[in-house]
């Protein structure tokens, strides 16, 4: 599945289809180059779930946790700055990832031989006019 975005408010279109998704497969893999807007269409998925609390990039933190409305936790993680699978796999993401609650992950390269499916693949280009290109795919 392929969407364009041309102003943000076209985000809430791809965010309402990824909390569609991610009722049935929780965990949700960002691919994009730095400043492609993974973080920002996770915050536009964050609202669309009524997340609480502040949605920010957890870049330094490396795992942010909100709760949506009936308490349930809601995992964004940021692996940018992670060096290898093994810092990866010490930081504990493993329970973030098969918890079974909603997990988003950005910069999720270093991972990828310990994931398994189902998950969801979302990839954002950002395109030489500003707009993005973002394609969604279900890994089942």
């Amino acid at each position: 599945m392929k969407f364009s975005v041309i102003t943000l408010s076209d985000l809430n279109t791809v965010a309402g289809e990824l909390v569609r998704m991610m009722q049935e497969t929780p965990l949700c893999l960002f691919y994009g180059s730095m400043g492609a807007g993974k973080t920002t269409l996770i915050a536009k998925i964050c609202n669309v779930m009524q997340v609480t609390g502040n949605i920010s990039s957890p870049t330094f933190t490396i795992v942010n946790e909100y709760r949506d409305p009936n308490a349930k936790p809601v995992f964004h993680i940021d692996l940018y700055r992670i060096k290898d699978l093994r810092e990866a796999l010490d930081t504990g993401i493993e329970e973030y990832l098969y918890s079974g609650n909603v997990c988003m992950v950005e910069w999720p390269e270093l991972i990828e031989e310990i994931v398994e499916p189902p998950y969801i693949v979302v990839n954002i280009e950002a395109l030489q006019d500003e707009s993005r290109e973002i394609s969604i795919t279900h890994k089942k």
